[in-house]
């Protein structure tokens, strides 16, 4: 069995870390990098180094996570707005021989609206989140991977459906 890259992207607030908490425990022999892990600073700055350095780390844990003989499974989820982007960070990916999944939750943005407020009721979101999300909800839908509407599901039925799509034998 190839080993298989599962990236899970979409708009800040759309569930990816949820998604990828379950979904981690219940694929065997799984390892889980959340991409916020690796640019966690404070205050947080959006510039050309930092992006450079947090790619670079992004792409040097994937790469052990797929080097280890136990794996079968490397969930990575983060926000990537681009196939460019997304094809800068494939690009550096050693390993060769594995199966890639790139898939990008979506919802409507009623419901990405009411997610990300649960979050600003918690404190886990700001309400700027709100707006640069909406600002960015469209360069998702043009990208080359494969859509998940999650509008009115639970976590369950989008983690199946999920496994559904990695298990499909081809």
């Amino acid at each position: 069995m190839k080993k298989k890259l599962i990236i899970i992207n979409g708009v800040m607030g759309v569930g990816k870390t949820t998604i990828c908490k379950v979904l981690y425990k219940k694929l065997n022999n799984s390892f889980w990098l959340d991409g916020d892990n690796c640019w966690m600073m404070n205050p947080f700055v959006v510039n050309e180094e930092n992006k450079a350095m947090v790619l670079d780390n992004i792409v040097h844990v994937l790469n052990n996570f797929l080097k280890n003989s136990s794996t079968e499974y490397v969930l990575f989820n983060w926000v990537i707005p681009t196939d460019y982007i997304m094809k800068d960070l494939l690009d550096k990916i050693t390993e060769k021989d594995i199966q890639i999944y790139k898939l990008t939750l979506m919802s409507s943005k009623d419901e990405l609206v009411k997610r990300i407020g649960k979050d600003i009721k918690s404190g886990a979101r700001d309400t700027g989140n709100i707006k640069r999300s909406l600002e960015r909800f469209d360069l998702y839908k043009s990208m080359d991977t494969t859509k998940i509407d999650t509008t009115r599901k639970s976590v369950e039925e989008i983690v199946n459906e999920i496994i559904g799509i990695i298990c499909m034998e081809y």
